[in-house]
C-alpha cells in the first residue's frame, strides 16, 4: 500500500499541516505506512471552535440523546471493523490484539450507551445525593447537582491501543457533553485517524462534538482553562512534563493521568503445583507476557512466587515461552506480533539491560529472535524474555524500570508479608492480581496491598474460566492507580462520567429547588389536580402532584390476619408480654409491610389507566411504630419524571404514610412505568 498522508480535523475541516512530516513505518515491514504533521493549524481556534459549536450543541442534548449518538457510532464501528484490522497488522497486532483493541473500544461504546439509558436521566445535569435541611423550619435547603463543564476535553493517547485508548476517553467525555480535541500517539496515528474519520464523516455527533490532531499538539495547553480537561496516557516523565505547564498550574485545569505501571501478581503459598490454580496463574502471566507483545500498561511486570514454587513457575513458563510462534501478525498461526516501532523495540532492549544488572535471564535473547514470514531486524520483533532477581530483598530496578514490551521478572519471596511488601514497592499501579483458594490470605492481601493498586484481582478455580483475567480493564470499574500509575480514573461506569461534569452545591428554597431540578423535595408546594394522579398520562403528570388519601385505622384483627397469612410472626406484633420494656414499640405494633400494603390500598385507583406496572421501590424507612387502633393515611407525590422508552417512562413517586397524630411512619420512593398515552 502506499503511504497515506494523515489529516487532522479541525473546525469542521480535514486539512494536513504545512511542515515537513513525521513517516511512520510498518511494524512488520519497515516500510512507511503513514505521514503526519499538525504544523501550521490553529490550536488557538480549535479550542474555541470546540467550546463554542460542539459544546454548545452537545450540552443542549440529554445523557439520553447522547447516549443513542455512542450507540450509533459504535454500530458504525461495528460494520468498519475489517478495514480497520487490515491497518491494525501494521501496528504488529495479530487478530486477537486487534480485537482487544478494535472491538475492545467499541464495546466501551455500547457499554456507555447502555448506561447513559439505564443509569443517567433524560436531563442535561445529575443530581447527586440527598437533600440537607439547612434550616428548622425547612425553608432553607442545600443539595448537590452534576453540571455540564463549558469546555473541552483534550484527550493524548498512548501508541499501544490507537482505537480503544481513543474511545475509553472519548465515551464518558461525550456522554457527559463535553466535545472532544483527541491526539493519539503517532506511531498508530493512522488507525485512530481511519477510526475518527468514521466518526466524524458520519454526522451522528454534532459540529465541533471530536476534532483530531494528527501530530504535535503545538501550543494547545496555552488555551486551556478551568472549564477544560486533560485525559492523558503514556510515560511517566510526559506526564510530568505536561502537568507542569503553567497554563495548567495557573487555572487549575483537571489532569487526569493514567502512565507507568509496574503491575504484578501474587501466586498465594496455599497453591500447589498439582492444584488447578498453579495452572491458572502460569496462564495468566504467559498471557500478559505475549497479547500485544507485551505492550499493555495492565501488562503483569512482577512475578511473586513461594521460593518454594519458583523453579517448577520458571520451568512452567519457560516451556510455554518456548512453543509461542512469532511473526507476521497476518499469519493464523502467529501467536505474538511485533513491537510498535523501531525505536520502541530499542527501548525495551534498553530497559532490559538494566533489569538485567540485578536479575538473570531465564529465557529469550533481546538481541535476536526467530519470526515467521517476516524480516526480524527489518521489523519490530522481539522475543519474550522472563528474568529472575538474584537477590528479592536487595532487587530496586525492577520496582523503577518499566521494560514495555514482552518482558516480566520472576521475584521469589519467603512468606506472604514479604510478597505484600514487594507489591507495594512498585509505589502504584493499575492492577494486582493474587491466586489463592484462602479466603484469610485474599482478605489480608486486599486490605494490606490494596490501597497501592487500583484494581485487584483475586483468581481462582471458581471464576478463573469466565474472569476477564488481570490485563482487561471494564469500562464498568475503575481503571486507573494510585502513585507511579498516574492517580487518575479513566473508566469506571457513571464515575467517569462525572469526572467530566462540575459538582455544584445549589442552595435556596424546597419550592425553588424541585422547580430548578425538576425534583420534588418536601416542603415545596403540592399540585392538586381534579383527578387522581393515575388517571394521567407521563407526558402529562407534573413535579409536585400530590394525592392525600382518606385514613384507615390498623385493628389488632388486622395485625393478627397478616401475621397468620404471611407466617410473620415476630414477638413484636403478636406478644404483648415479650415487648414489655422494648425500648422502641410501646406495645404490639402493625408489621412494617401491613402498613405497606395498606398504604398501596389507600392510594391506588383501581381501573385500568396509564399506570402500566409498579417495579419496586427506593429507600424505604420505619420511622415510627403504629399501634393497633391508630389511623394511617398516605401522601403521594410525583417527586420525577424519567423517560425510558418511545412508549413508556419512569415515575418516581414520594409516598409518606402518617398516623393520625400527624407523624410520619414511614417514607420510601415509589416506582411506576406509565405509559406516554393514555
Amino acid at each position: 500500500m502506499s503511504a497515506l498522508v494523515l489529516e487532522s480535523f479541525a473546525q469542521g475541516h480535514w486539512v494536513a499541516g504545512t511542515g515537513a512530516p513525521v513517516m511512520i513505518a510498518s511494524a512488520v515491514t519497515g516500510e512507511p505506512v503513514a505521514s503526519a504533521s499538525s504544523d501550521g493549524i490553529d490550536m488557538a481556534a480549535m479550542v474555541r471552535y470546540a467550546r463554542t459549536i460542539g459544546g454548545a450543541a452537545l450540552r443542549k442534548l440529554t445523557f439520553h440523546q447522547r447516549a443513542d449518538a455512542l450507540k450509533a457510532i459504535a454500530g458504525l464501528l461495528t460494520t468498519h471493523k475489517d478495514a480497520l484490522y487490515e491497518l491494525s497488522f501494521h501496528t504488529g497486532a495479530t487478530r486477537s490484539d486487534g480485537m482487544v483493541d478494535i472491538e475492545g473500544g467499541i464495546g466501551t461504546l455500547f457499554v456507555y450507551a447502555s448506561k447513559g439509558k439505564r443509569e443517567l436521566p433524560d436531563e442535561t445535569f445529575l443530581l447527586d445525593g440527598d437533600v440537607d435541611y439547612a434550616s428548622k423550619s425547612g425553608a432553607f435547603i442545600g443539595r448537590h447537582a452534576y453540571l455540564p463543564r463549558e469546555g473541552v476535553a483534550v484527550h493524548i493517547n498512548a501508541f499501544n491501543f490507537p482505537i480503544w485508548g481513543m474511545l475509553e476517553k472519548f465515551a464518558p467525555a461525550i456522554l457527559a457533553g463535553m466535545p472532544v480535541i483527541t491526539k493519539p500517539a503517532t506511531t498508530g496515528a493512522y488507525l485512530a485517524e481511519a477510526a475518527a474519520r468514521l466518526i466524524i464523516d458520519s454526522n451522528i455527533l454534532p459540529p465541533g462534538a471530536l476534532q483530531l490532531i494528527c501530530g504535535a499538539t503545538h501550543d494547545l495547553f496555552d488555551h486551556l482553562n478551568g472549564q477544560d480537561m486533560i485525559g492523558f496516557t503514556g510515560s511517566m516523565e510526559t506526564s510530568a512534563r505536561l502537568q507542569s505547564h503553567p497554563g495548567l498550574l495557573k487555572n487549575a485545569v483537571p489532569f487526569v493521568a493514567e502512565r507507568d505501571s509496574l503491575n504484578c501478581s501474587i501466586l498465594a503459598p496455599d497453591i500447589t503445583v498439582e492444584d488447578p490454580e498453579f495452572e491458572i496463574f502460569i496462564r495468566e502471566v504467559f498471557r500478559e507476557m505475549t497479547v500485544k507483545a507485551g505492550q499493555k500498561c495492565t501488562a503483569i511486570r512482577r512475578i511473586l512466587v513461594p521460593e518454594n514454587r519458583a523453579e517448577a513457575v520458571s520451568a512452567a513458563l519457560i516451556e510455554r515461552l518456548a512453543r509461542l510462534r512469532i511473526g507476521d501478525p497476518r499469519l493464523e498461526t502467529t501467536r505474538m506480533g511485533a513491537l510498535a516501532s523501531l525505536s520502541q523495540r530499542r527501548d525495551v532492549r534498553a530497559r532490559i539491560a538494566r533489569l538485567a544488572g540485578e536479575s538473570d535471564i531465564l529465557f529469550g535473547d533481546p538481541s535476536q529472535v526467530s519470526v515467521d514470514g517476516a524480516d526480524a531486524m527489518k521489523g519490530a520483533f522481539l522475543s519474550p524474555i522472563l528474568l529472575r532477581v538474584r537477590d528479592t530483598a536487595s532487587a530496586e530496578t525492577v520496582h523503577n524500570v518499566e521494560a514495555f514490551g514482552p518482558v516480566a521478572t520472576l521475584l521469589p519471596y519467603r512468606a506472604i508479608d514479604d510478597a505484600i511488601a514487594l507489591a507495594n514497592r512498585g509505589e502504584g499501579s493499575l492492577v494486582g492480581s493474587l491466586v489463592t483458594r484462602d479466603v484469610d490470605t485474599a482478605r489480608h492481601v486486599i486490605f494490606a496491598a490494596g490501597a497501592y493498586h487500583g484494581r485487584m484481582l483475586v483468581l481462582d478455580r471458581d471464576c478463573a474460566r469466565e474472569s476477564t483475567g488481570h490485563g482487561a480493564p471494564m469500562p464498568h470499574l475503575t481503571h486507573g492507580g494510585p502513585g507511579r500509575a498516574g492517580g487518575g480514573e479513566e473508566l469506571g461506569g457513571v464515575r467517569a462520567v462525572k469526572h467530566h461534569l462540575r459538582r455544584i452545591a445549589l442552595q435556596g428554597s424546597p419550592a425553588m429547588m424541585s422547580a430548578v431540578l425538576k425534583s420534588w423535595i418536601k416542603g415545596a408546594p403540592e399540585i392538586t389536580r381534579e383527578q387522581h394522579p393515575f388517571r394521567y398520562a407521563y407526558d402529562a403528570l407534573v413535579i409536585g402532584q400530590t394525592f392525600h388519601s382518606k385514613e384507615r385505622v390498623v385493628t389488632l384483627a388486622d395485625i393478627e390476619h397478616f401475621a397468620s397469612f404471611t407466617g410473620d410472626i415476630f414477638y413484636a406484633h403478636m406478644d404483648a408480654e415479650a415487648v414489655k420494656g422494648h425500648p422502641f414499640f410501646p406495645g404490639r405494633i402493625a408489621h412494617g409491610y401491613l402498613l405497606l400494603a395498606f398504604a398501596a390500598g389507600l392510594f391506588v385507583d383501581a381501573d385500568k389507566g396509564p399506570v402500566l406496572a409498579n417495579y419496586g421501590l427506593d429507600n424505604l424507612r420505619f420511622l415510627k411504630p403504629v399501634s393497633p387502633g391508630e389511623a394511617i393515611s398516605v401522601r403521594l407525590t410525583v417527586k420525577s419524571k424519567a423517560s425510558r422508552h418511545r412508549d413508556y417512562g419512569e415515575v418516581r413517586w414520594a409516598v409518606e404514610i402518617t398516623s393520625s397524630a400527624g407523624e410520619p411512619a414511614a417514607t420510601y420512593e415509589l416506582l411506576t412505568m406509565n405509559a406516554h398515552i393514555a
